[in-house]
């Protein structure tokens, strides 16, 4: 009993449940560890595989990025990093009047027609003259205008070039009462022959002039005067400044971040619309206004019984030609002129046939008539040649409306086509020595009255711009007054170039001097 007594005591049972306890612990301490083991495991193996499928998920999109989905068979090429694509490369700049590297780094690689992508859109990119014709001939069927986001915001979603159909004709109608043929004859023709006549005047009166500047100031006086009765004399603010970074914000990316082309562009949109919008309201509140400018006719178009036209694309269509009226044609001329100042051969020929229209006026410094400016056909040949080499517009943007079959591709629905002019203009296989400044290739040949397979200046298809005889009167005009009255040499700069548009960093500054 002594025993049992003994393991059934106090003191036995606390030697015995002591140990029974400490295993317990320790069994329990092992389990606590191993659960905290595996839930840490199971934690790491489920953020490895959250992010292997995110990994797998990004190997996808990318895929799907570099191998867009088509019916039938892309063009070749490459769409770039995803979201920025090519951008970078597009935008590199290019310090020569040859077509860019980005293009023809890739019709090299690739042939002429290749896809890419541009500020975030799948883009197909022509450098064949068959392909731009046909994408010019097939608007409103196949394809219609379209432009990257940046232009829309600049120019407003409701302006001319991306309205459509009727809309659009309505519009290019209206425009025409001002370029058109009959005005340019009764009363624009005298207005730009006064402008040219009176800018060099006043510029041979100064040590230089810096020539890009002096045209721009030149031309869109002209231009906003016969547009908005614009006075720069009595504005407090000088609009034209407002369009100044157009060239380089219109198809850049757009983030509008101060010190980026697109904030700038953004910035002088509003305050252009800002005098519009006054404009407009001032003029709609005075029903007794006569008709005195364009902006005049647009707003009897607004206060018809059922207008056609709204106060945002009257509005827009303001901002486009007070912008497409003056830049382009001023970096065009100020490039002209820069080969001119190179080629004293050409100059020559141009005192020739200028010199021999002033002997014919029984008042040499009479203004150029419409019969004067008819029988232009050198200058005719040397503006030609100028806008083959300037190339202001580096691509003219169409979307497709459905898949389009051509040349053995396929462009989906939906994906922009990029017609590439200067990869026409500047083609050795359609322009020998393409690069070289030759007004004589033109002598011969038709008058080019709209868009062609080989020659795009001024665009193609039913939006052949509506500017185009207004820009050679201009060019014309300047010329005859530059080549008969001044000789000139360059004091500075003149170096150019393209991010994609034309431009003149260091400017171009000239001096005039009286021709004897």
């Amino acid at each position: 009993m002594q025993p049992y007594l003994e393991l059934a005591s106090p003191s036995c049972l606390a030697s015995t449940t002591i140990p029974l306890s400490a295993g317990k612990l320790y069994r329990t301490a092992n389990l606590l560890v191993t659960s905290e083991a595996m839930a840490s495991s199971m934690t790491y193996i489920a953020a490895c595989a959250a992010a292997l499928a995110t990994f797998v998920a990004l190997l996808r999109w990318a895929y799907r990025w570099s191998h867009p989905k088509c019916r039938g068979r892309l063009p070749p090429g490459s769409m770039g990093i995803p979201l920025l694509g090519e951008t970078m490369q597009f935008f590199a700049p290019n310090p020569s009047c040859d077509v860019s590297p980005f293009v023809k780094e890739r019709v090299k690689r690739y042939g002429s027609i290749f896809k890419t992508s541009i500020v975030g859109r799948q883009v197909v990119v022509s450098a064949d003259p068959d392909m731009n014709y046909f994408v010019f001939q097939q608007e409103g069927k196949l394809f219609e205008s379209w432009y990257p986001d940046t232009f829309t915001e600049i120019f407003g979603r409701d302006n001319v070039g991306s309205l459509h159909g009727f809309m659009y004709k309505y519009l290019k109608t209206l425009v025409l009462r001002l370029y058109g043929q009959e005005n340019l004859k009764a009363v624009l023709l005298a207005e730009t022959d006064a402008a040219c006549r009176g800018s060099l005047a006043s510029w041979a009166a100064q040590p230089s002039v810096e020539l890009k500047e002096g045209l721009s100031t030149m031309i869109f006086d002209l231009t906003a005067k016969k547009l908005i009765g614009y006075e720069p004399s009595k504005s407090s603010e000088s609009l034209r400044k407002n369009f100044v970074a157009f060239i380089r914000g219109l198809i850049s990316f757009p983030v509008n971040i101060p010190g980026t082309a697109y904030h700038e562009c953004m910035e002088g949109r509003k305050k252009a619309m800002k005098v519009l919008k006054g404009m407009m309201k001032e003029r709609m509140a005075d029903p007794e206004r006569r008709c005195e400018d364009f902006f005049d006719h647009v707003i009897q178009e607004l206060r018809r019984e059922k207008p056609l036209l709204t106060e945002t694309i009257a509005l827009d269509l303001m901002f486009v030609l007070l912008f497409a009226s003056f830049e382009t044609t001023a970096l065009a001329l100020t490039l002209g002129v820069k080969l001119l100042t190179e080629n004293p051969k050409v100059v020559d020929a141009l005192r020739e046939e200028h010199d021999a229209i002033a002997k014919n006026r029984k008042d040499p410094d009479a203004p150029v008539t419409w019969a004067e400016y008819r029988s232009m056909t050198f200058t005719n040949q040397v503006i030609m040649e100028m806008v083959r080499l300037a190339n202001i517009v580096p691509g003219i943007f169409r979307k497709a409306l459905q898949d389009v079959e051509i040349k053995g591709y396929t462009i989906p629905a939906g994906w922009g086509v990029m017609v590439c002019p200067p990869a026409v203009h500047l083609n050795p296989d359609i322009y020998e020595d393409p690069l070289a400044f030759n007004p004589w290739r033109w002598q011969g040949k038709p008058e080019i009255t709209g868009g062609t397979k080989h020659f795009m200046a001024f665009g193609g298809g039913l939006r052949f711009c509506v500017g185009t005889d207004l820009s050679r009167v201009l060019m014309a005009t300047f010329i005859h007054s530059l080549v008969t009255k001044y000789s000139w040499r360059t004091v500075k700069g003149g170096n150019i170039v393209r991010t994609p548009g034309l431009g003149f960093p260091d400017g171009f500054h000239i001096q005039l001097f009286p021709r004897n």
